[in-house]
């Protein structure tokens, strides 16, 4: 490339933003281009899916790393941390920054970083009910973006976290030692892994859900029901249908700490901590107020630049990948960001592969483009002892002329499965309790496979004195095991057959499991299955 290198700045240094980064350091080591990386928070990039395992105890700090800003900085990247994006000058290309970093570049008050390619990897905040007690502590989407990045007017209370962060995960961490009970506020996936991996470690938990089972967005109802008396069975209460309305207080230490949750039926749950679990909301304000288009998340095409500005893209949790013409009558675009690690990391790779084309003076390729809507993907609840997976659309029923429903119902086992067939191929699935079933119906699913000719074989993988093997192999080398990070079987047992004999050696040496971490089991598996006992 002639002239000075290509300037981009990165706002954003999570797991998405770091994955971007590594991407684009050959163009920066070549002299082709130029990055500057905003980080609001002062720790490198860390695995947000393993705070809740910090949390407990279950995962040392150092589990969390995924990138080496070290190795970054060597290379030539200018990495900010402690540092948070205020404003975006479009039309000098210019993005403001507060922060532990702004010195001597200072612009009234803040340092200006010039850009010719803007990258948003704000990701999402966590959103905070309104409830009483929680007054003002909500932060607007349509509020100026300031310093205190997720705070609304005031903090949040003392003994009330998100866990979305380190701190967060610092303050959970004593009540678990101690044995004290949590309240968990929302059954979604992410609320059920973390009640049920607390229990595990000694706190007393009670989960707080205004539906009739948990996880309603990724379960039918006996799907919902069996996970629920799972959970009863080790030691996680579940308040289904509590519709809570309060946050009760008491003094300590001459402040006001957190003491229970009240319901609209009166009843008063009392605990030491509160965590919230009420789902996120993509961080969008630093784009509204700088006149970017967004919905739910930042407005981007299939090649990831924003529909208002050229020079502007986004990835990861405030990305919503759409085009155009999905808008409707009044604006409005249905969808949202996908949420999840593995097509965050594809983004970023795929971005990151456009701008090193540019930056070397060429054409980026197909591979530097992503899908308007990607295959949903499997939700798994990683939980010790309870196996629980689902993907597509299971709502058919039985009698529905148009798909065959097959259903299987062992409330002594602790086991339903559901399976959804429509054109001869697997479009919808529940697994509870059997995790062998639930494996393969999940690479069935996310290979848009089809089922043996008689579903019910499926129950025989969980068999007591089962000898079956799958009608195809689900874990044959050029299956996908790890889908954050496109990893195969045939990868996998490369790395084995290499030296790596523990499923973290795997990671290092591959990236499998080191996204959702749902697919370690699968991994430990292959190890197993190449004679390698899984350390």
């Amino acid at each position: 490339m002639k002239g000075r290198p290509l300037r981009v700045v990165l706002v954003g240094y999570g797991p998405v933003g770091a994955r971007f980064v590594e991407e684009l350091l050959p163009a920066i080591a070549a002299g082709e281009a130029s990055l500057t990386v905003v980080g609001a928070e002062r720790e490198d990039a860390y695995n947000r899916v393993l705070v809740a395992e910090y949390a407990v105890g279950a995962a040392a700090r150092d589990r969390l790393d995924v990138t080496d800003t070290d190795a970054a900085r060597a290379a030539g990247v200018e990495i900010r941390l402690g540092d948070v994006a205020v404003a975006i000058d479009r039309d000098r290309q210019r993005v403001l920054v507060e922060g532990d970093s702004v010195e001597g570049d200072s612009v009234e008050g803040g340092a200006e970083l010039p850009y010719d390619r803007l990258v948003l990897a704000t990701g999402a905040r966590a959103n905070i009910p309104t409830l009483d007690g929680l007054h003002s502590t909500r932060r607007d989407r349509s509020a100026a973006p300031t310093p205190a990045l997720d705070q609304g007017a005031r903090p949040l209370p003392a003994g009330v976290v998100a866990l979305r962060d380190l701190g967060d995960a610092e303050a959970v961490a004593p009540v678990v030692a101690i044995g004290g009970t949590i309240v968990v506020l929302g059954a979604g996936v992410l609320g059920m892994e973390f009640a049920l991996l607390a229990a595990e470690h000694g706190a007393e938990v009670v989960v707080v859900h205004h539906g009739s089972a948990p996880m309603a967005r990724n379960l039918d109802e006996p799907g919902g029901r069996m996970l629920s008396r799972a959970a009863r069975a080790r030691g996680v209460g579940m308040a289904a249908h509590a519709r809570a309305e309060s946050i009760g207080f008491r003094d300590h230490d001459g402040g006001r700490v957190f003491d229970g949750v009240g319901c609209a039926d009166g009843t008063y749950i009392p605990g030491d901590l509160l965590v919230l679990s009420c789902g996120v909301g993509p961080r969008v304000e630093l784009a509204l107020a700088a006149g970017i288009a967004c919905s739910a998340g930042v407005l981007v095409d299939e090649e990831l630049r924003s529909w208002t500005d050229p020079d502007v893209f986004a990835i990861g949790d405030c990305a919503q990948v759409a085009s155009p013409d999905d808008a409707d009558a009044d604006g409005r675009v249905a969808g949202a960001p996908s949420g999840l690690i593995g097509p965050g990391w594809r983004q970023a790779a795929a971005l990151a592969r456009r701008f090193r084309a540019e930056a070397a003076g060429g054409a980026a390729g197909r591979d530097a483009a992503v899908a308007l809507r990607e295959r949903p993907a499997a939700v798994m609840l990683k939980a010790t002892g309870i196996d629980v997976v689902a993907g597509g659309n299971h709502t058919a029923e039985p009698w529905d002329a148009d798909a065959e429903v097959t259903v299987w119902l062992d409330p002594a086992r602790a086991a339903y499965l559901k399976t959804v067939v429509q054109e001869g191929a697997l479009t919808g699935f529940v697994s509870v309790g059997l995790p062998h079933a639930g494996a393969e119906l999940t690479l069935l699913f996310e290979r848009g496979g089809a089922l043996a000719a008689e579903p019910s074989a499926l129950l025989r993988l969980d068999a007591s004195d089962s000898g079956s093997a799958p009608a195809e192999d689900p874990l044959g080398p050029a299956a996908t095991v790890c889908w954050c990070n496109g990893v195969t079987a045939g990868r996998i047992g490369e790395a084995a057959a290499s030296g790596c004999d523990t499923v973290d050696a795997v990671g290092r040496e591959t990236r499998a499991g080191t996204g959702c971490g749902g697919c370690k089991g699968r991994i430990a598996s292959l190890l197993a299955a190449a004679q390698v006992v899984p350390k």
